[in-house]
């Protein structure tokens, strides 16, 4: 028996064209997810460019950017001269926890701060403590240590510029950086 050349094409068409699908398949968090590399947008933990409105380029890098998701709250607060973690936030950093080890392809960087009371470098070590605090407990919930990052940065970046208790406070914190 022989076949035809011609009979052959529908079924190469129908192949070269489930290759080139231009429609991303959806994440279970709502992100784009190359079929590719089954990874969200262009590669590990990339932005996706999506065009907005009036020609304006808008950039979605995760959920954690969407105020109605849990991962938008991503800062820890701490008391004065401590690197405890408070019962509060435990909730909140096992659920940036859960979210990275169903996502190992993100990294985040955990930035530790501290008010501008105490010499530089007693508040650069402090800062250091806090963000390791997070790391730790985001180790024990099952994340891989290659997916944090820990930086302190003492009193250099403050939330709150002012000189009092209410400033102070808002200055002693972790902030996770997606």
């Amino acid at each position: 028996m022989r076949i035809h050349p011609w009979s052959l094409l529908p079924g190469v068409l129908l192949l070269v064209l489930a290759g080139c699908s231009t429609t991303p398949r959806q994440d279970t968090d709502g992100a784009a997810v190359d079929d590719a590399t089954g990874r969200a947008g262009a590669g590990a933990g990339a932005e996706v460019s999506t065009a907005g409105i009036d020609g304006e380029d808008a950039r979605y890098a995760g959920p954690w950017e969407d105020p109605a998701n849990p991962l938008s709250k991503r800062v820890i607060y701490f008391g004065y001269d401590n690197a405890e973690i408070a019962p509060e936030y435990v909730a909140l950093i096992r659920t940036h926890a859960r979210y990275l080890g169903t996502h190992p392809q993100v990294r985040v960087t955990l930035e530790g701060h501290t008010d501008e009371r105490g010499t530089r470098e007693y508040n650069l070590a402090l800062s250091d403590q806090r963000a390791d605090s997070v790391r730790r407990v985001m180790l024990a919930e099952g994340v891989r240590a290659d997916q944090l990052e820990v930086i302190g940065y003492g009193e250099e970046r403050p939330a709150s510029p002012g000189q009092s208790e209410s400033s102070w406070r808002l200055n002693r914190r972790v902030v996770i950086e997606y």
